[in-house]
């Protein structure tokens, strides 16, 4: 009797693919039947739950260009349609990123690069609107280099201000120095390296009321939110306008103008050296404190350097030092509890707009002229107003040349050939005249020649009864008594 058949090893069980296993009626139908958008289920498709395996894609987002490799070693030969400047044949010389030289590799055959590789990095959607695709982390290991280097420079800096305060002042120097070391660790840093955000200038007082509440007149000062100021305070005439200016005139007068300049000096002791212990707010006294010593210490060296120009040019007497001459004194400009407000030309906001002058001479009249050249306009030409001549420097005629020229346009344009129709008054003349040719003589009135409408129209039947009437026959026996007056016996 043969043995038995060995059983089925579970290695290769576990190495069986999974496509061809049976279908598992217990699964879903929404889980083994394959959705519309995965395909279509194909004849050679043996795995009926493929859409359901996890599939490695080769992802989009690494692709990207290889910049600055290069095909190979460079050729030794200038090759025919390869760039004139380096030789490389992947790019022309217009496009050529090598510094461009005097004599280009075409001529001269030296020093010719590689070609560039050209690829044809096929992204997908979303790694085209990447803007981090690309993007070598390890650059930016230059920046945290350069962050540290700065922070070791500012150690070293304040080791010498250490050095230089003297024993007694260790103490307080070493607490001073941890105490900034803490404000720069939890210091929240803003752009441009600040450790607190100076937009708080921009914020205004809680109890202030809003600038554009004060008054809603349109004609008024105006408010500019993106600045968060009044713009047009040279509207003055108003009330509201003189309120703005007193307001803003109060707050650059007296403690206000003082603490926004100790806030200023503030911020820029935090901006240049990144100290945060002399905060305005938070350590006032402080900030007093070493502002006060500035001013010292510049007063001090402006007295040395004042002492020493007058041991060097002279000049002892401090009367003779700090004398005025009388027209200084007179031009000096004094205080004034007047307040002017200057807009961003220099001028005087609400002051009577002066008219400009004109850097050539103005209303000067030559040869007899009432007005200047360029005074009048006509037919595209320039002239005199006085006189309407277009010949500059011409003599002035007046009224005349006025004359004359119209006289002129009209013939040029042919105004005398119109004929105006005829007033009521020369109407009543021409049917006085008419009245009277009717009492003609008959031999006057043939001379009159007939018009070409006249002509053209016929002979009416007034016209041919008054040519009967008229009409001397021969044969008639009266015809020669017509126009006498004598009587026949």
């Amino acid at each position: 009797m043969p043995p038995p058949p060995p059983p089925p090893s579970r290695r290769n069980d576990s190495k069986a693919s999974a496509a061809s296993k049976e279908e598992n009626i217990y699964i879903p139908s929404f889980i083994s039947k394959r959705p519309f958008y995965a395909g279509e289920e194909g004849d050679d498709q043996s795995d009926y739950l493929e859409h359901q395996r996890l599939h490695k894609s080769k992802d989009d987002q690494s692709k990207w260009y290889d910049r600055g490799k290069k095909l190979g070693p460079a050729a030794t030969k200038y090759r025919k349609g390869a760039c004139e400047n380096c030789g490389a044949m992947t790019h022309k010389a217009k496009d050529c990123l090598q510094r461009p030289r005097a004599k280009g590799a075409k001529y001269t055959g030296r020093d010719i690069q590689a070609d560039e590789v050209v690829q044809d990095v096929q992204l997908g959607w979303d790694a085209k609107r990447d803007r981090w695709n690309g993007y070598d982390p390890k650059e930016y290991r230059h920046v945290v280099e350069r962050y540290n280097h700065l922070d070791e420079l500012r150690g070293l800096i304040a080791g010498a201000n250490k050095d230089k305060g003297g024993d007694g002042e260790d103490g307080e120097g070493d607490e001073e120095a941890n105490n900034k070391d803490a404000g720069e660790k939890y210091a929240e840093e803003s752009d441009m390296g600040r450790h607190q955000s100076t937009a708080t200038r921009q914020l205004r007082i809680r109890e202030d009321t809003a600038k554009y509440l004060l008054n809603l007149d349109l004609e008024s000062a105006k408010y500019d939110p993106k600045t968060r100021t009044m713009v047009d305070a040279g509207a003055t005439a108003d009330k509201a306008a003189q309120l703005f200016a007193e307001e803003g005139f109060l707050r650059a007068s007296g403690d206000a103008a003082e603490f926004e300049r100790a806030q200023q000096y503030a911020w820029e002791k935090q901006e240049r050296s990144g100290d945060t212990s002399q905060h305005m707010q938070a350590n006032p006294t402080a900030g007093e404190f070493y502002r006060k010593k500035e001013r010292d210490e510049a007063e001090r060296r402006r007295a040395e350097r004042q002492k020493a120009l007058r041991e060097k040019y002279g000049g002892d007497d401090d009367a003779d030092q700090h004398a005025v001459p009388a027209a200084l004194l007179a031009a000096a400009v004094t205080e004034s509890e007047q307040f002017v407000e200057y807009d961003e030309a220099g001028l005087v906001k609400g002051a009577p707009k002066a008219s400009a002058k004109s850097k050539y001479a103005e209303d000067v009249y030559v040869n007899n002229h009432t007005s200047v050249w360029g005074s009048w306009w006509s037919n595209f030409k320039w002239g005199y107003a006085c006189c309407h001549s277009f010949i500059k420097n011409s003599y002035c005629t007046g009224e005349e040349g006025k004359q004359a020229w119209e006289a002129a346009e009209k013939q040029r344009i042919g105004a005398n050939l119109i004929e105006e129709p005829p007033s009521q008054e020369e109407e009543k003349e021409k049917e006085v005249d008419g009245k009277t040719d009717e009492a003609k003589e008959p031999s006057q009135q043939t001379g009159v020649k007939r018009s070409r409408e006249e002509m053209m129209g016929g002979v009416s039947e007034a016209e041919l009864d008054e040519y009967r009437r008229k009409r001397a026959a021969a044969d008639d026996p009266m015809a020669k008594f017509l126009g006498n007056d004598e009587l026949v016996r």
